[in-house]
């Protein structure tokens, strides 16, 4: 991120529409490598979040000014990241992986969508950011449009829909320590998202091969990791991060809830997760309730708060 030149306002707009297609297309990918190459979930994750964290790692030994950020980090922001990264990339994508794996991916990305509702109504009591009535409203048109979702049968199971709320209640956690740390520290986002991530690997690593063994990866299966990790990870986040040097927090919410809808449509035409009129309609309300949650905080933000918010900011991805 360092030295790298603030995009123009539309050229901003299009990176962020970008990169929400590419993290949607993500569990397109993901189903594929489970099903198609029959990758374990956990180590499906390791491998991926590994290879991303590798990737941004080199990153930061390469650039002058990433490096001073790194050195500067002392031990009370070292214990946050090591925190974050359990939190973030081993619970969190580790139950997401496990979800994805267990049932359809637009139920799994219903569940999910309520991050940043959640984040919204917690922060009153962590971070002393008082809920709006639009918040509000926004809450009540969630619940209303997860209702309707689930009104019709579109595949969940037991263990997947435990899956996702364990992925949804660390997302959560992760968020508000995200937050935390970003709001109270000058360390560049790409340094804590390379360590946090390197963290969350190490774990997924050593869960991975206790759980599900030594795996056996094909071509293939490396073709979709190694696109995963450098394009939909590093690549994504680093340009995410670019992005909302010129987005305000209210534009970024925005694009950031169209995730809901891609996710649906792609699985509908990669992987035959044809939803009904009821689920149409409660994805359609989901998606606007956590766009209000976000919008009336969002809205009294200059361009650029975002980057201060830190994981907020950024949708809920496997």
């Amino acid at each position: 991120m360092s030295g790298s030149r603030t995009p123009s306002h539309l050229g901003a707009i299009g990176a962020a529409v970008l990169v929400t297609f590419l993290w949607s297309s993500s569990w397109i990918l993901i189903r594929w490598g489970l099903d198609d190459e029959a990758l374990d979930p956990l180590t499906f994750a390791a491998l991926r979040y590994g290879l991303a964290a590798l990737l941004l790692g080199g990153w930061v030994l390469l650039r002058p000014a990433l490096r001073r950020s790194a050195r500067g980090i002392g031990r009370s922001m070292g214990r946050r990241l090591v925190l974050l990264g359990l939190v973030f990339y081993a619970v969190t994508q580790g139950a997401q992986f496990i979800a994805i794996d267990n049932q359809p991916a637009a139920t799994t990305s219903v569940v999910l969508s309520w991050t940043p509702l959640l984040v919204a109504l917690l922060a009153t009591r962590s971070l002393a950011e008082t809920p709006a009535t639009r918040q509000i409203g926004g809450a009540l048109a969630v619940a209303i449009g997860a209702w309707l979702y689930f009104v019709g049968d579109l595949g969940a199971t037991a263990a997947g829909m435990i899956a996702a709320l364990v992925a949804l209640a660390a997302n959560v956690a992760s968020s508000l320590l995200g937050r935390h740390v970003n709001r109270q520290a000058d360390t560049s986002p790409v340094v804590v998202t390379a360590i946090s991530m390197g963290v969350g690997a190490a774990i997924l690593v050593a869960a991975g091969l206790a759980a599900e063994g030594v795996p056996t990866v094909s071509a293939r299966a490396w073709l979709i990791i190694g696109w995963l990790a450098l394009v939909n990870t590093a690549f994504a986040f680093t340009l995410w991060n670019l992005s909302l040097r010129r987005l305000s927090a209210l534009e970024s919410a925005a694009i950031n809830n169209t995730m809901v809808i891609q996710i649906a449509l792609l699985a509908w035409l990669y992987l035959d997760e044809r939803p009904g009129t009821s689920q149409i309609v409660g994805m359609l309300l989901v998606s606007i309730g956590v766009f209000l949650a976000q919008a009336s905080g969002a809205a009294r933000k200059p361009p650029g708060a975002a980057v201060r918010s830190g994981l907020r900011a950024i949708p809920p991805h496997p």
